[in-house]
Formats: structure tokens, sequence, C-alpha cells
């Protein structure tokens, strides 16, 4: 059900999503507004299992830290180690705050540089939604024997959105972060591909404003995206919701369990 009547206007909606804050990943804004189906194997609470049975664990692009301190508040126990990376400066000072009172030191360190960690530092890497794995660092800080468990966005993700704003991308464009790409990827660092599962889920815009805030915060989907810049696809998308009831679009992603060989 749309939780905004008609009545609200296009300048309503679009001004209370340009307020709302963007750092972090905490989507509880979205609440009556966009829903988004989830992957069957619930990524944060299989993360607290591992984080269970784990000693040394490090968190790659952490976001607000909000995932790993759900997952460390399930966890059967506390790792003894437990380090985020994070490159983005407002999220980082906010994972800071979420994650030291759990003894969890947050690393600035950009999303495309080298690990600043030791070989074989890690029993376990997990990330949700990395940019792009950097499958060379992750096979190298993790120890022989040592896990990489994480959420992967997968190809086309959400592109039904994207296109609308955009026109119609690339082949190139719309088969990135494929998953068996990544396979072959993770296999050439060296790493043993225990699991890999993907899903497309059913996402619904009830209102412009969910759309607008929605790329704001996920600044890759319309790299530059302001209101000003696409004011016309946006009042003519605005008309549409209000006609015809929710933009459909669809995410895909990916569950990646991998395994650096003891030998």
């Amino acid at each position: 059900m749309n939780a905004h009547p008609p009545g609200r206007t296009f300048e309503d909606l679009v001004a209370e999503a340009v307020a709302a804050p963007t750092e972090g990943w905490d989507f509880s804004w979205f609440e009556g507004r966009a829903t988004e189906a989830r992957p069957s194997w619930g990524y944060a609470t299989s993360m607290a299992g591992r984080l269970g049975s784990a000693t040394a664990v490090l968190d790659l692009q952490t976001g607000g830290g909000e995932v790993l301190d759900f997952a460390l508040g399930r966890a059967a126990a506390a790792p003894a180690l437990v380090v985020a990376t994070e490159g983005w400066p407002p999220n980082v000072a906010k994972a800071t705050a979420l994650l030291r009172p759990r003894g969890v030191a947050v690393v600035a360190s950009p999303d495309d540089a080298p690990l600043p960690f030791a070989d074989a530092a890690f029993d376990l890497v997990v990330s949700r939604h990395p940019v792009r794995p950097h499958w060379a660092e992750i096979a190298r800080v993790l120890e022989p024997g040592g896990t990489y468990f994480a959420q992967h966005v997968g190809p086309s993700s959400v592109f039904e959105l994207v296109e609308y704003f955009l026109g119609p991308q690339p082949e190139e464009t719309r088969r990135g972060r494929d998953p068996e790409r990544e396979r072959a990827d993770a296999e050439a660092a060296g790493l043993e591909i225990v699991d890999l599962r993907a899903e497309r889920l059913r996402m619904e815009f009830h209102d412009i404003g969910a759309v607008v805030h929605f790329l704001r915060k996920v600044v890759w989907m319309v790299p530059g995206f302001t209101v000003e810049a696409y004011e016309p696809q946006l009042r003519a998308l605005h008309e549409r919701i209000q006609a015809e009831g929710p933009f459909v679009a669809h995410s895909s992603r990916h569950l990646f369990d991998a395994r650096k060989p003891s030998h």
C-alpha cells in the first residue's frame, strides 16, 4: 500500500528526501516508502555464525558499521580481534562511534588501496556489498585455511532505475559484477570457492522521495545525480508513480564463500 497519498506534492517529497542524511547503511528512512526483498541466505545472521568461531576478523568496507554491529551482537562468542576498514570519511566517523564500544578498530583506508595489514593476519574476512573485491589482497591477508565470506552486488542491479535516468547501458556495464567472472578472479588469486549463489530480488519505490534518497545514498547508480540535473525525469516519474503505483526494479545479490588453501 502506498503510505503517501496523492496529496503530497513533488516539491514536498523531494525536499524531504534531500534533507535526509545519507551516511551509513541504515535504510530505516525507507520504511513505508520503498521495499526490497531480502536474499534467502540472511547474510548478517549467517555472518554472526561465522564470527562465533573466528579469532581474527576483518570487515572490508564496513559502511557505517551497522551490519558488523548486528552480527557481533548475535555471535555466540566475540572474536579476540575484529578490525574494519572504510574509505568514506563520514562513514569512518559513524562506524567508529558504533563499533568502538564493541572493541572494534575502524581503519580509514581507500576502497582501492592495498590493505594496511600483514600477510595471513586474519582467519575470517567478511564484507557486505564491497565496491569491488580486491582478490589478491583478500587472499594475502587471509591465513592458510582462512575464509572470505561476503555478500556482493550482482550484475544489472536496479538497472530498471539506472536506465530510466541514463538510458540503455552497454552490455559490458550490464555484465559487470558477474558472479562467474568473480569466481574466476578469486580462483586466480589462489582461493577455493566453497559456495556461490545468486538471486534477483524485487524492489518497489512508492514515491519520488524514495527514488531521490536512494540515488543520493547509493551514489554509483547514477553518477553525479542531483535533483536539479534530473528534474524533468523526476517529475515525469513522480506523475507515473501517482498514476500507476510503485516503480518496480530488481536488485541482484550473490553470496560468496571462499577459502584459502591450508597448504
